[in-house]
């Protein structure tokens, strides 16, 4: 579970102050601990499937689902509110559910690799080690002709996701009014 940990440290510090995931646990001083749960559980479940990528120290990590895959299983998906609850008031845990259905519905029908999380760890970032990492990921991923989808939660990525050959194809309005983009790449 030693890779699991790093893992999850890394998310946790690179998600920390994202524009969708820091108002979804808006208490600062518990926000890592709270968000540490949920990333640990996305990256222990993703782990069955060979596509979770890191770096050398895990500096960065990029998890990929791959198609006909999903981010939890069954048993994981149903135990994520009790597993929120634990530390969570139950009016957060609804909202972030509520990211969850809005994220799902925009899920494209056909077959595709999901980066559900590309993250660099907030004491390696500007390297650009991160962007390492994907064309790293989208090289396997060309390998195969395949496509590929993510969703952009900080503005700031999606020009980095164009370079890498990703198109805006619709925007998600949060709750909270932040707009999430999902981007798609075609098959090489």
């Amino acid at each position: 579970m030693a890779d699991v940990d790093r893992i999850t440290e890394c998310l946790t510090t690179a998600f920390f102050h994202d524009p969708l995931w820091s108002p979804a646990f808006p208490d600062a001083s518990l926000r890592a601990m709270q968000a540490s749960m949920m990333w640990r559980q996305y990256a222990a479940s993703a782990l069955r499937y060979p596509w979770t990528l890191v770096t050398e120290g895990v500096e960065a990590v990029a998890v990929w689902i791959p198609p006909g895959g999903s981010e939890l299983r069954p048993e994981e998906r149903a135990g994520m509110g009790d597993l929120l609850l634990r530390t969570m008031k139950s009016e957060d845990v609804k909202a972030i559910f509520k990211i969850y259905e809005q994220l799902e519905a925009a899920l494209p029908e056909e077959p595709y690799f999901y980066l559900t999380l590309l993250g660099v760890h907030d004491r390696h970032r500007g390297h650009g080690i991160g962007m390492h990492l994907l064309r790293e990921s989208l090289e396997r991923i060309d390998a195969l002709g395949a496509p590929a989808y993510l969703e952009s939660s900080n503005p700031v990525n999606t020009a980095r996701y164009i370079s890498a050959g990703f198109m805006p194809r619709d925007e998600i309005k949060i709750a909270t009014g932040h707009v999430v983009t999902t981007m798609w790449r075609p098959g090489r």
